[in-house]
């Protein structure tokens, strides 16, 4: 890059001012991740829009690291965000009055030979990653005092549902010394949407209700319109903040959020084809993004600080036995044995079934109608004896 188009994305830019980060901490900003070095200072050049900021402080000899915390900032041009390493070992905001003399310090120029460049190259992949995002979605879904961490989480989830990977890594945190008490993980939650698993409603005869929990859109719309106010860019703008907390941040309460979701829509049979052809057709595109990103084949030579950092899914989804094989495969049967579909929703989902073959070694066309005794996702299907 010339150093005239340098400069200009540095005034355009916004820039990440981070304070006494110790050495050998990695600090994160989307799909990028710095390890610290004794001149760090932050990170300049920050394409205006949202952006996820995550980090994880280490030992003194860099081998063993925290939980990693991180949380959303929504930048506009020429924004100076600020932020000190305090006691509690976390990045904190600084006064009013410490930042607007820090912020005049940085638009002089006085700190940016201590400021690692935004890879614009990369900007991309973030992009796709939340492309629904927006400053009002952040504020309704982020936690109080902002922080997304998983040492906030282990007791929140207590009683729900969960897969044995999930049971293990509960478990792990339940004993992990960086958990926090119970009324402090309640305060700190992100405020996801409730979804229910299993519909359940009195005012309804018994082969409705079973209809209702087979075929979920009736839930999908009553969810945008009471939590979303019928706008459907809302529920995916959640979908992504789910999952870049779950992917960069490692939240498992993010995780647990994606998986309800997706599930979700991939549980509707009516929606896909008569109400929300559109809507369906952009979700798709979403995860197609997501698992693309989350799935990638990198290096594990212990080079790179971003396999310390980022949570790329793991071997937990190579197995057959995951929620996304069960329910994609249901939903891919749907839509491309439908007899009139949408044309572009058709050539999304072609997309992800051969994105989840070609990287998992799925194999979707195989006879595939048993569940396990306990699967939360299992038809459920109410006999009904005539009257």
């Amino acid at each position: 890059m010339d150093s005239e188009t340098a400069l200009e994305l540095v005034k355009r830019g916004a820039t990440l001012l981070l304070l006494d980060v110790p050495p050998h901490s990695l600090v994160g900003i989307d799909t990028q991740v710095f390890s610290v070095g004794p001149a760090f200072r932050g990170i300049k050049m920050i394409p205006p829009g949202p952006h996820f900021i995550y980090y994880s402080s280490s030992s003194r000899d860099g081998r063993d690291f925290s939980p990693i915390t991180g949380f959303f900032v929504d930048a506009g041009p020429s924004e100076v965000f600020v932020r000190r390493w305090d006691q509690q070992e976390r990045l904190a905001v600084v006064t009013d009055e410490e930042a607007e003399r820090y912020c005049h310090s940085v638009k002089n120029m006085e700190f940016d030979r201590y400021l690692g460049p935004y890879d614009i190259n990369r900007y991309g992949d973030w992009k796709r990653l939340s492309s629904y995002l927006n400053k009002d979605i952040i504020q309704r879904l982020e936690p109080i005092g902002g922080d997304i961490t998983v040492g906030s989480e282990p007791e929140m989830f207590k009683g729900s549902s969960k897969t044995a990977m999930e049971k293990n890594l509960d478990e792990q945190l339940r004993k992990s010394k960086f958990s926090i008490t119970t009324d402090e993980s309640r305060s700190r939650g992100c405020y996801y949407t409730s979804i229910p698993h299993v519909i359940k409603r009195r005012d309804v005869q018994g082969h409705e209700l079973t209809s209702l929990n087979l075929d979920k859109t009736q839930l999908l719309e009553s969810m945008l319109e009471k939590h979303h106010g019928g706008i459907e860019d809302s529920i995916l703008g959640e979908l992504q903040f789910a999952f870049i907390s779950f992917l960069m941040g490692q939240s498992l309460q993010g995780f647990l959020q994606w998986k309800s979701l997706v599930s979700l829509f991939l549980e509707c049979t009516e929606a896909p084809f008569h109400t929300r052809s559109y809507l369906f057709t952009k979700f798709i595109k979403v995860i197609y993004h997501q698992l693309k990103y989350g799935l990638q084949k990198e290096s594990t030579d212990g080079k790179n600080p971003e396999h310390e950092a980022s949570a790329l899914l793991d071997e937990s989804w190579l197995s057959t036995d995951s929620f996304m094989h069960r329910l994609g495969k249901e939903f891919f049967s749907l839509v491309l044995g439908a007899s009139v579909v949408d044309g572009e929703l058709l050539s999304w989902t072609r997309r992800l079934k051969e994105l989840l073959e070609n990287t998992l070694g799925w194999n979707f066309s195989q006879n595939w109608n048993n569940f396990d005794e306990d699967d939360e996702f299992a038809p459920r299907v109410e006999i009904i004896e005539d009257q």
